[in-house]
């Protein structure tokens, strides 16, 4: 399944199509922007002292890619059936590798505002679910590959290491909101930020919530700049997507004039069109810390 960008839907409409798969019993998730295709299982290549969530590697088209066992990295069974199992091609940070999983069945196109947060008996820094969707009478989880990823190597993370060439910098308590619904990267990012100056931001774990806390604020008088100075926000996230988020902020005369920074992993030269089409001011990919902080020192207000 050759993933074509161009049949997607538009920009900002709080839309989004995932693919589902199994691993084991369970039903899983991945957006659709993620995926470049769907296989079947190639000849692995094992590599020594590898991490031990990496089955090796394969070589797809010229390229060599890792291998990634999604049932081992979620301690899950292997599978019972290899024979069936698929290897989803993925893209996202600006890097490809491969999800191997146990079968993929279909396409869901879906709502944002379907899928609900995880609750927080079993939501916390460790968890690997960024979303639950109910969907004929099932429940679909959305797995955190990003963290995934972060896990077998930490050099993909965003940390203080990646801010450099940064001079001497004055402490600013100019407010800035955050929309980003990994509690994992809500701390990382809110560090980082910290180190660079940056102290007074405050998070949201997704732009549903920001957006109300900036017109619950503008509802009780209040002057946009003096409660918010800049937004940064993710892509995806449960309730209220980035692009939708980015879009009725630049839609509104009130909120128009505050700068919106896109910081995602789907930030690619085929995708970074969806957010010039909502207006978003400046995008920049995860993991790039040091490229973001720079565009809060060129955009702030």
């Amino acid at each position: 399944m050759e993933q074509n960008h161009g049949i997607l839907m538009d920009s900002g409409t709080n839309e989004l199509e995932i693919v589902e798969f199994t691993i084991g019993e369970s039903k899983f998730g991945i957006n659709v922007i993620k995926v470049r295709e769907i296989i079947n299982p190639l000849p692995i290549t094992p590599v020594p002292r590898s991490h031990p969530n990496v089955e090796g590697i394969i070589e797809l088209r010229g390229e060599v890619l890792p291998v990634i066992n999604v049932a081992t990295a979620i301690d899950f069974p292997p599978s019972n059936e290899p024979q069936y199992d698929k290897y989803i091609v993925t893209e996202f940070n600006k890097t490809k590798m491969v999800f191997h999983v146990h079968t993929v069945s279909q396409i869901h196109r879906i709502s944002w505002a379907q899928i609900e947060k995880p609750n927080e008996m079993y939501q916390g820094l460790e968890t690997q679910i960024t979303g639950v969707v109910k969907h004929n009478g099932e429940m679909i989880l959305l797995l955190d590959f990003e963290k995934m990823v972060v896990e077998i190597n930490e050099e993909t993370a965003i940390s203080k290491k990646k801010l450099t060439n940064l001079d001497q910098r004055e402490v600013s308590k100019k407010p800035i909101f955050i929309a980003e619904d990994s509690p994992l990267l809500r701390s990382l990012i809110k560090d980082t930020l910290k180190e660079a100056g940056y102290v007074n931001t405050v998070f949201f774990e997704n732009g549903k919530d920001l957006y109300e806390e900036v017109s619950n604020n503008i509802a009780s008088g209040k002057e946009l700049t003096d409660f918010v100075k800049l937004i940064i926000t993710d892509i995806e996230m449960p309730q209220m997507d980035g692009h939708h988020l980015t879009k009725k902020l630049k839609e509104d005369k009130t909120l128009s004039k505050l700068p919106i920074i896109i910081f995602s992993s789907l930030i690619t030269d085929s995708l970074k069109h969806k957010g010039d089409q909502v207006g978003a001011t400046a995008q920049v990919s995860k993991p790039e810390i040091g490229e973001l902080v720079q565009l809060i020192d060129q955009h702030i207000l």
